[in-house]
């Protein structure tokens, strides 16, 4: 009975880190989005300074401009304007979402050696290449490499390999874990994740 018990406890707890995961996800996209729509009030459209007829006596209808949003090329009534969206999420939250996240893509996450991925002196593009060929990673699979240091070697060796992206261990983005097929970390990186966003790192926030 205990035992199901905790199963039961294991799958609610996942069920809200996934909730979590999607909030966080969500507000990450609405941050991002740019909002550049914009439409013109009747004081920025150009022109109707003047009167059209006089008030009275011509049989129509009142007018005091041609760029009132009544006529045809006028302002934009409650139109949009260009603007910022900042949708806030706690910091303990987002921490969450980023270890759930990796947690949950367990089983597409292999964990290599510091020799292969950070110590290695003879980098280079085929070499990357050969690695993730003998790992069986597709070139059309999106790959996420995570790594506790980025040095130029590293870098200028994958930049011409498609969907292959490189990112620091403290600075993993919710996105990139989400939409990444393959995730490549060495074992300073996971530990490094730990520190990061592990339960230890959130108590120190306190």
């Amino acid at each position: 009975m205990t035992k199901e018990m905790n199963l039961a406890e294991l799958e609610e707890n996942k069920k809200k880190r996934i909730a979590l995961i999607h909030k966080v996800f969500l507000s990450q996209l609405k941050t991002n989005r740019k909002y550049i729509a914009s439409t013109k009030t009747k004081s920025e459209v150009r022109g109707g300074g003047r009167k059209p007829w006089r008030q009275k006596g011509t049989g129509q209808a009142r007018a005091g401009s041609s760029r009132s949003p009544l006529w045809v090329g006028g302002g934009v009534s409650f139109g949009p304007k260009p603007r910022v969206v900042d949708k806030k999420v706690n910091r303990k939250e987002k921490k969450l979402a980023i270890i759930s996240a990796f947690y949950l893509k367990e089983k597409k996450t292999r964990i290599l050696s510091a020799d292969l991925l950070e110590n290695s002196k003879d980098f280079g593009t085929k070499k990357i290449d050969t690695l993730l060929k003998s790992l069986k990673i597709l070139r059309e699979e999106k790959t996420l490499i995570i790594v506790p240091k980025i040095t130029p070697k590293l870098w200028l060796s994958l930049r011409n390999i498609p969907n292959v992206s490189l990112t620091l261990a403290n600075c993993l983005n919710l996105s990139q874990l989400l939409n990444s097929a393959n995730i490549l970390v060495s074992n300073d990186s996971l530990m490094l994740i730990n520190e990061t966003y592990g339960r230890n790192s959130r108590s120190k926030t306190n």
